[in-house]
């Protein structure tokens, strides 16, 4: 049985339809994020999840207890869930050993016990002999911690965390992704996490929701979402990647995508009549030169390349149409040279309009 169960959900502000029909389960001690554009819905399903906003249909349960439909809403601080902010919300005139505090003084735990639990939860993000500062006298990282140690210590089943790391800079940002699963996995709590970056929920997710327009486009682990979109729309907002417009024909061979003078063997999102389609493939998925049994072998003529370091970013021409391939540093094709490039029949994923679920 999932831990929480979202079901049926749907939010509007004024002409605004924030959320649609959301159906979602998710299980205990997962990390998940919620990811999509500004607007897309995310943050609003946090809230609803929070206890900030009551559903205009539909219901959310965590475990067998429904804590909100358009009937009731059950407070935030009767749900057992701690909540971490994009601006950290912690009190500049407390110390840091108040701040972490504060939730369990509410809570009317005994001092001896209090003392014990901040010390604890101090030292597990790493703010050990830190009690005594103000926030002003912090890094922003240190900050973020003290927002983190004050939702963990007063040992909530759920963390929701809205975009907790956006103020910080990319180094530090990085830095504090590998903390944050580091913490949930030795906690145990189920996290939710709300995002806007690729990068971030790639590598901080168990699962990842994707979101546009009030709609979960589609769920799955990072690997499932990167390499298997379910829609256009997820195919581009996950990273980089070729759209080649074609034409699907299904026969004894399997899907074949016709592209101009050339001819792709795919694999289809989901089923699929002959028609046109769009051809997904992520640039780093394709390689220079003839591919082993069964994959797919193009030739063209390298239009661009350009040296990033770690990597050659090359624009290719095949048969009209642009791909962008990422080959190593050791390859070397000047633009104006002729190229084999192959692609494994797996990475070439066939979607076609209908599979767009914020379409009607």
């Amino acid at each position: 049985m999932a831990l929480i169960s979202i079901a049926g959900v749907s939010k509007r502000f004024g002409a605004f339809q924030a959320l649609r029909d959301i159906n979602l389960d998710i299980e205990a001690r997962q990390f998940v994020t919620f990811l999509g554009p500004s607007g897309c819905g995310k943050t609003t399903l946090l809230r609803l999840l929070a206890g900030f906003l009551a559903p205009d249909h539909g219901t959310i349960r965590v475990a067998d207890r429904v804590l909100s439909d358009p009937a009731s809403v059950v407070p935030p601080e009767e749900r057992r869930m701690g909540m971490v902010f994009q601006n950290y919300a912690i009190w500049p005139h407390m110390t840091v050993a108040e701040n972490v505090a504060f939730g369990l003084r509410i809570a009317r735990i005994p001092a001896p016990d209090i003392a014990l639990r901040v010390a604890r939860m101090l030292d597990a993000v790493g703010l050990a002999g830190l009690g005594g500062r103000h926030p002003g006298q912090l890094s922003g990282g240190q900050q973020q911690r003290v927002a983190l140690a004050r939702s963990l210590v007063v040992e909530p089943d759920i963390l929701l965390l809205d975009e907790p790391l956006s103020n910080l800079d990319a180094k530090l940002r990085e830095h504090m992704r590998g903390e944050l699963k580091s913490l949930q996995r030795r906690s145990g709590i189920t996290f939710i996490y709300v995002t806007h970056d690729q990068a971030e929920a790639m590598a901080l997710s168990d699962r990842i929701v994707v979101f546009d327009r009030g709609v979960v486009q589609q769920a799955g682990t990072p690997r499932e979402v990167y390499e298997r979109p379910a829609n256009l729309f997820v195919a581009d907002f996950m990273g980089l990647v070729n759209k080649l417009q074609g034409t699907l024909s299904v026969g004894v061979d399997g899907p074949m995508v016709r592209l101009g003078g050339q001819t792709l063997a795919v694999t289809l999102a989901a089923p699929a009549m002959d028609g046109a389609v769009t051809v997904a493939i992520r640039p780093e998925a394709i390689r220079f030169g003839a591919g082993a049994a069964g994959d797919n072998t193009l030739n063209g003529t390298v239009v661009e390349a350009m040296f990033l370091g770690n990597l050659i970013d090359y624009q290719i021409d095949v048969g009209g149409k642009l791909l962008r391939v990422q080959g190593t540093r050791w390859d070397s094709h000047p633009p104006g040279a002729t190229v084999t490039i192959s692609v494994a029949i797996s990475e070439c994923v066939a979607l076609t309009p209908k599979s767009d679920r914020t379409n009607p």
